[in-house]
């Protein structure tokens, strides 16, 4: 038999976006297992696992279209029913078996047949007469009425199945709706219990007046809507009670009035894409069939009940209901009553739905307000009259937003609207809508590219597209929907910087966006939306320059010293962005906006002056000498040196950096090229900066520095590189500070590029012959910086910088003086590179072969005095730059690993992969170590490189024996080489020198407390008992001395080892005594206390003509 690879319920749900899919192949399906439920061979748990299959497919495909497959023959009925009344209704394991039987049920009830007929060949079982099946049926569908769980759904279904029947709603319906009803008035909501009787019961009656014929059911209406009345529903706090009682409401309405099709709804003529599309378009329109006079029934005049008012109350209600389930269900409610009615009171119902839109009342009116008009609109039920009361207030809906604490609701109501607008495409005629295109096109044009939400912005794009495809009234429509498609409009920033730019270069769109981002959006109470609204208020300046100027620059100005926080921050980076953009001179608010960084709010505030200040800075305003420029300065400074004071200080930290660079670019040069005097206070403040205590303040000094331009840092240069050189040093020894320490590492490099190169220059000025080793070991230095903290590995930040600057540090100086490259300098960068290449981490292992490559393929300029330049060509031709993806553990270390053929960079990329391979991340592993066997696979043969390895291999334990992040992963890397018997070559020779050195090493490691990197000492202890000679005894002496370690732990890995060992290398003892030490080693408890575990280490010592290890005692003083 076959068995499947995967769950059904996993292959059933790639269905979900399209069940029909699933219709050819459901019947065998449903008949190939019901074989199994029917076969009186199979047992129980098989019929349940049937089941189980069943509801699965159900449960995808939907139970209105999979229970009509059921078989439904009079034969049926009684299996059916027999297997149901045999299920436990409390067993929560089999609940699919009763809810398939339930569905099941309610087919059989189908048959053409009175039930009674079944009954006629039932004898009595003794005195005691069996029970009729229409009792049976109907006593099981209110038995699961009242529990909980899926089944109960499924027995309201039944019901409005069974109920409807002619001959049981002679005999049972009156009686149901009594036992309904008192169920209903005697529950109360507030008990769980009684909570799912309710929902239970509700269901069945909105599917029994659904499915029923009104003439039956009539009668009842107007006591069930009494008690429904009296029960209060609208008040409950469950949700779905109060949904299920819109629906028996709504159900209840249609039942008291007479099923037609008003003959006054708006019936649109062709609803073709075609025909609105094609140039015939009135052609069309004009050859719209009208439905004829026959097929529609005259409206009559004739009494409404009453209770058709109480209806209509409970569904207004339902409208704003604080739930979208229970709005949903009212504006359908709506919808289906409206359209039975005359259309005086149908008017009035609208006018009732158009009073949700005002702003008293709270979003979830609004929500439900557009759902109904939606659906009105979609059933022809609203008129074009009404449309010049109904279009403006969903225009207000398209940007309806509402703050609440810290955030905002509206985002349904928006959504909402966009559906409405969704539904009118499909409802009128284009000449009924052409008075109202402009401004329904705008609005769901603004709202797909500036609204937060991204479902409210797909909404807004999917609607605007409905309505070019139907109306074709549009401006520019097919245009713009290439470029806003529900996809585009899915990222936030492209939405805002680049799709916004393209609409508003058609002049319908571009004033009402320009007004929407000012009047709605750089106040936000979102600041990424403000921000996002100030760039795109820079981008579509172009589109409109003399409005900007002329209009929205002065609202701005007006705005930006107001009283709201939001809104002054918004206007001062809207303001700074427009002047920008407009490149004109802005000489208000220059010495007006410094009391804007005092008190409350003024943190929000500092970010966006410095943005103004770097926008005013690069729009070239001419304030040279001017004393505002001391005044931006002190902001600036004074921003970098309280950094640690801002919540978001790393940002305010960028912007004040951008507007230093951008303000001393301007104006801090004289006209003899040198420095401004008034900035040599500054530089020094910087300087000291790099001491402070304070992280944030170490950042923003060191990118200070980094950013001053080349005339500032004449004759400064060796002053600045000793602070930034000091402070790189001293905190990477402390191990804090470390992302003041990338930020140095950057600056070091930016430095070096504004300064120059010139190899027989001043140390003081540019980089030269005499500095460019102190520079690059400044750089080299932390590329070993492997700090840790609560956050992981973050010297890696460091790393990566210095990575980034050493290869514009020598990019830089290959072009400019390449004689002053020495190859130690060279070899020392190219082997760090390759060590970091070979690392376990994927981006920064990423980097540095990106870099490497980069570096290695240079030709303008070259490097010079790169080691093995041409194995390496060879190791990596030109088209691995583009190919090679290092981010891949497949790939880059299949390349990596071919490093260690060449003597240069075999210590440092094995010092990398070493990390790797005895790493934690299992596809890392596998390749670093799959490459690194290969290498040792194709040296076996080779002594000498074998031994140059061994050697390389040792060096790297000895210098790092306190080294834990080396030594644990060295240790698992040993143990996996001598598992593969990577030193076969050696162990033939007895006391092999490179065992001995390693077996010295590895001792080091006893006296550790660290669990795991004893437990891989003692798996190279195993390892290394493969080796011949003296060395073999001592390799056993260590692994006893472990067997009464201090730590349990220790000892039972230590004898499982062992035991592992002994049954790999079967030379190791003599065969006379190998099972009593096997014996021994495994029915040892070596986890109880050491003087019982001694007793059986010394017997195995014996055994194995090891000198026992004597006790010493512990001199205490």
């Amino acid at each position: 038999m076959t068995v499947c690879a995967f769950p059904p319920t996993v292959i059933m749900n790639r269905y979900q976006e399209q069940p029909h899919l699933l219709d050819p192949h459901l019947e065998w399906i449903l008949n190939l297992i019901l074989d199994f439920v029917r076969s009186e061979d199979s047992p129980p748990s098989l019929v349940h696992l049937g089941f189980k299959f069943l509801y699965i497919i159900c449960k995808v495909r939907g139970y209105k279209i999979f229970m009509q497959l059921f078989p439904h023959e009079v034969s049926d009925v009684q299996p059916v029913l027999d297997l149901l009344s045999r299920q436990d209704p409390t067993d929560s394991e089999t609940w699919e078996t009763r809810y398939m039987l339930l569905l099941w049920l309610s087919m059989t009830c189908l048959i053409p047949f009175d039930l009674y007929r079944l009954d006629g060949h039932l004898e009595a079982e003794g005195s005691k007469p069996r029970e009729p099946i229409m009792d049976r049926i109907l006593a099981i569908a209110k038995s699961y009425l009242v529990l909980s769980g899926s089944p109960r759904d499924a027995a309201s279904v039944l019901v409005s199945k069974f109920m409807t029947r002619p001959d049981v709603k002679q005999k049972r319906l009156g009686d149901f709706l009594d036992w309904s009803l008192t169920t209903v008035s005697q529950t109360n909501d507030h008990s769980i219990r009684d909570i799912k009787v309710l929902d239970g019961v509700l269901q069945s009656l909105a599917k029994l007046f659904k499915h029923g014929k009104r003439d039956d059911l009539l009668q009842y209406a107007p006591t069930v809507l009494q008690c429904l009345e009296k029960k209060h529903l609208s008040e409950s706090s469950e949700a779905m009670l109060r949904k299920l009682g819109v629906k028996l409401i709504q159900r209840l309405g249609l039942t008291f009035l007479k099923p037609r099709l008003a003959a006054w709804r708006y019936q649109r003529g062709s609803r073709s894409l075609a025909a609105n599309l094609s140039m015939s378009q009135s052609a069309a329109a004009s050859a719209a069939v009208t439905p004829e006079v026959e097929t529609q029934e005259q409206e009559e005049d004739y009494d409404i009940p009453e209770e058709v008012e109480t209806v209509i109350e409970h569904l207004l209600v339902g409208l704003k209901d604080k739930e979208t389930i229970v709005r949903w269900s009212a504006a359908k409610g709506i919808g289906r009553v409206t359209g039975r009615l005359p259309k005086e009171l149908a008017d009035e119902v609208v006018g009732s739905v158009l009073d949700s839109f005002s702003f008293q009342e709270t979003d979830n009116a609004w929500h439900g307000g557009c759902l109904a008009l939606a659906e009105l609109g979609r059933r022809g039920l609203l008129l074009p009259s009404r449309l010049t009361d109904v279009v403006p207030l969903i225009i207000k809906s398209l940007t309806y937003e509402e703050k609440r604490g810290a955030c905002s609701v509206g985002s349904n109501v928006r959504d909402a609207a966009c559906y409405v607008c969704w539904s009118f495409a499909r409802a009128y005629e284009p000449k009924e809508l052409e008075p109202f295109v402009t401004q329904i096109a705008s609005a769901l044009l603004i709202t797909a590219v500036f609204d937060r939400n991204v479902n409210c912005r797909r909404a807004a794009s999917a609607a605007f597209q409905e309505n070019v495809g139907r109306q074709g009234t549009f401006p520019y429509g097919i245009e713009i929907l290439t470029a806003a498609d529900y996809y585009a409009v899915g990222n936030l920033n492209n939405c805002y910087l680049n799709i916004s730019v393209y609409i508003a270069g058609f002049p319908e769109y571009t004033k009402s966006m320009i007004d929407h981002l000012v009047a709605m959006k750089i106040n936000h109470w979102d600041g990424v939306i403000r921000e996002l609204a100030t760039k795109a208020l820079h981008n579509l300046t172009p589109q409109a320059p003399d409005y900007m100027a002329s209009t929205v620059l002065p609202q701005l100005l007006t705005v930006a010293v107001g009283m709201d926080l939001h809104s002054r921050h918004g206007a001062i980076l809207a303001c700074g962005e427009v002047t920008h953009a407009l490149y004109k001179i802005l000489f208000i608010l220059l010495f007006s906006f410094f009391f804007l960084l005092r008190g409350f709010g003024g943190w929000l505030m500092r970010p966006a002056v410095c943005g103004l200040i770097e926008k005013l800075s690069l729009s070239k305003l001419p304030f040279k000498n001017d004393p505002i420029i001391a005044g931006w300065q002190w902001v600036i400074d004074d921003t970098i040196q309280t950094l640690h004071l801002a919540s978001s200080g790393a940002k305010d930290g960028i912007m004040a950096i951008s507007a230093l660079s951008a303000m001393c670019n301007e104006y801090y040069q004289a006209q003899t090229g040198q420095a401004d005097s008034q900035m040599q206070g500054s530089l020094k403040m910087y300087i000291e900066g790099l001491k402070s205590a304070q992280m944030l303040t170490r950042c923003g000094s060191a990118l200070a520095l980094g950013c001053l331009p080349r005339f500032m840092i004449h004759s400064k240069l060796k002053q600045v590189f000793e602070g930034l050189q000091q402070m790189c040093t001293v905190s990477q020894k402390e191990g804090n500070f470390t992302e003041a320490r990338r930020d140095a590492v950057r600056s070091i490099a930016q430095l070096c590029a504004k300064a120059g190169v010139c190899a027989h220059g001043s140390p003081d000025s540019v980089v030269c012959s005499e500095n460019v080793a102190e520079v690059y070991g400044v750089l080299l230095s932390t590329m070993s910086d492997y700090t840790t903290d609560s956050r992981g590995d973050v010297g890696a930040w460091v790393r990566e910088a210095a990575m980034t600057s050493l290869m514009d540090l020598t990019m830089l100086v290959a072009s400019s003086a390449p004689e002053i490259l020495s190859p130690d300098l060279v070899k020392s960068m190219m082997c760090c590179l390759a060590q970091q290449a070979a690392e376990k981490i994927d981006r920064y292992r990423a980097h540095a072969g990106t870099i490497f490559l980069r570096l290695l393929h240079s030709t303008e300029p070259a490097v010079p005095h790169i080691p093995h330049r041409e194995e390496l060509l060879t190791i990596f031709p030109v088209e691995t730059t583009t190919s090679l993806n290092w981010n891949a553990p497949s790939q880059a270390f299949q390349y990596i690993a071919q490093l260690l053929g060449l003597p240069e960079y075999q210590y440092h990329t094995l010092l990398g992969l070493t990390v790797s391979v005895g790493g934690i991340t299992e596809s890392t592993v596998h390749f670093s170590s799959q490459s690194l066997f290969d290498y040792l696979k194709g040296i076996q043969e080779n002594t000498i490189a074998l031994e140059q390895f061994g050697d390389t291999l040792l060096r790297i334990l000895r210098d790092n024996l306190r080294n834990d992040r080396v030594c644990v992963p060295f240790l698992k890397m040993l143990n996996q080489m001598l598992a593969n018997s990577c030193f076969e070559i050696f162990t033939t020779q007895e006391n092999h020198q490179f065992c001995v050195d390693l077996l010295g090493l590895c001792k080091e490691f006893k006296r550790s407390k660290d669990i795991s990197k004893l437990s891989a000492c003692v798996a190279v202890f195993c390892g290394l008992i493969q080796f011949q000679g003296e060395v073999r005894k001592k390799v056993l002496s260590q692994l006893l001395l472990l067997l009464c370690h201090s730590f349990p732990v220790i000892r039972k890995t230590t004898a499982s080892q062992m035991y592992e060992m002994l049954l790999t290398y079967d030379d190791v003892i003599d065969p006379e005594v190998l099972d009593d030490v096997m014996t021994s080693l495994s029915d040892t408890n070596w986890l109880s206390d050491l003087n019982t575990v001694r007793t059986h280490r010394n017997q195995l010592c014996d055994w194995l003509g090891v000198t026992r290890p004597k006790v010493v005692a512990k001199v205490i003083l």
